[in-house]
């Protein structure tokens, strides 16, 4: 199993693009949790708190596709470092202004929010030219899923770490200095600097104007709504089951699980069309998610969560594929930053969703809503099945030389049935 991974993280700038993207990511994955604890920190309110998250949030959803689109059109290095830095520098004056003016805070946090780089579809974009073979390209997408799995994990500890050693404001600086390191790391390689865009056809909508990108955006959104509305139930869960301990090990669980099934998902080669593929993989996530609504005690519902996560990693690595496959040609970027969109903005909505859910019906009707998100999911995936059988773009297109700066290639695979 471990034989493709280290085979990739082995190729010739892997482990460095995958590493300084996690670590520029890192602010990201962190925000909400460093948030909170700097507001409260400050003697501010937990709704003052949740609507500074959400506006950062809201920004970073907006930002996320616009600045892939300009990756696109100028380059990673132009776009990633200078929008890495206006984030930071953003979030330092958040953290020295405070919350006093208001204006002020809403102000740094949504320029934070909307500047974070693009790092995650940036990465995607490369793995073609620094891997060669589509295999293992398909190989280095599983292994990016898992990686997030354990970002998401460790990120909230860093916070953690770095109030327990200095404050909460330090929290803020540190990681946001280190996001911007890691994202340094990354446009300053040589395949992120070589890296150009193939040609483009100008259009308003970029790579909106994919009907199966559009399709597989749709069946993301209910993914997304089913994960965010997971996080709320299992609080009210853990409140009648031992209090955010049990939390705690339900959503390190549900990571737990994410992590195992994309690992052994993204280990083989699989046949057959990655559509086709995603269907069954959507399907068994959303079955994994109703055995939650039997709520047992504390440590069999914390394998329940762990159950339900198994199938995410693996759904996430198979768009990633129909992503590339999809994506008008010279849109990848954007086209995968508009993925990462869809999935936060469904997790916000499905956060909204569960809270009213839970609070009339309690944890039980809850846990109904990942299931049912999921399987809305897959009705989509499956009214849809022409359209995502179709592209409309893709092909091969040679990666050509690290050293030639002219290059104008998106390296592309053929959208054979080999997946």
């Amino acid at each position: 199993m471990a034989a493709g991974y280290l085979e990739i993280l082995r190729a010739r700038h892997a482990a460095r693009l995958l590493t300084g993207t996690l670590v520029g990511r890192l602010p990201n994955a962190t925000a909400a949790i460093a948030l909170v604890l700097f507001v409260r920190a400050e003697g501010g309110t937990y709704s003052l708190a949740g609507a500074l998250a959400a506006v950062y949030g809201v920004a970073n959803a907006v930002g996320q596709p616009v600045l892939g689109r300009l990756v696109d059109l100028y380059g990673q290095p132009r776009v990633q470092l200078p929008a890495a830095v206006v984030s930071a520098l953003a979030m330092v004056a958040f953290a020295f202004a405070g919350t006093d003016p208001l204006p002020l805070a809403y102000a740094a946090v949504a320029v934070a929010g909307l500047f974070t780089p693009p790092l995650e579809g940036g990465l995607r974009a490369l793995w073609p030219s620094v891997l060669r073979r589509e295999e293992q390209v398909h190989t280095a997408y599983a292994m990016d899923a898992i990686a997030q799995e354990v970002m998401f994990t460790v990120g909230p500890l860093l916070v953690t770490l770095c109030v327990s050693l200095w404050s909460e404001r330090a929290a803020l600086l540190v990681l946001n200095a280190v996001g911007v390191l890691g994202a340094l790391s990354v446009v300053v390689s040589p395949p992120s600097r070589a890296w150009r865009s193939a040609p483009r056809e100008a259009h308003w909508l970029g790579a909106l104007r994919s009907r199966g990108l559009l399709v597989l955006l749709g069946a993301f959104l209910f993914i997304g709504i089913a994960l965010g509305s997971i996080t709320v139930a299992s609080v009210s869960y853990a409140d009648a089951h031992g209090g955010d301990a049990v939390y705690g090990w339900m959503m390190a669980a549900l990571g737990l699980g994410a992590l195992v099934g994309g690992t052994v998902y993204g280990a083989r080669q699989w046949g057959g069309s990655p559509e086709r593929r995603l269907r069954v993989l959507v399907a068994l996530l959303a079955v994994c998610y109703l055995p939650l609504m039997l709520m047992p005690g504390a440590v069999a519902m914390v394998v329940l969560a762990a159950v339900s996560g198994v199938f995410l990693a693996p759904c996430i690595a198979c768009a990633f594929i129909i992503v590339d496959r999809h994506a008008p040609s010279g849109t990848v970027t954007e086209a995968f930053s508009w993925l990462v969109t869809t999935f936060t903005v469904g997790a916000s909505v499905g956060t909204g969703l569960a809270g009213p859910v839970v609070q009339g019906g309690g944890a039980l009707w809850g846990f109904a809503l990942p299931g049912a998100a999921g399987a809305v999911s897959l009705l989509v995936l499956l009214a849809t099945g022409r359209v995502l059988a179709a592209p409309a773009w893709g092909g091969v297109v040679a990666a050509s030389s690290e050293t030639d700066p002219n290059r104008a290639v998106e390296p592309r695979f053929s959208s054979g049935d080999r997946a």
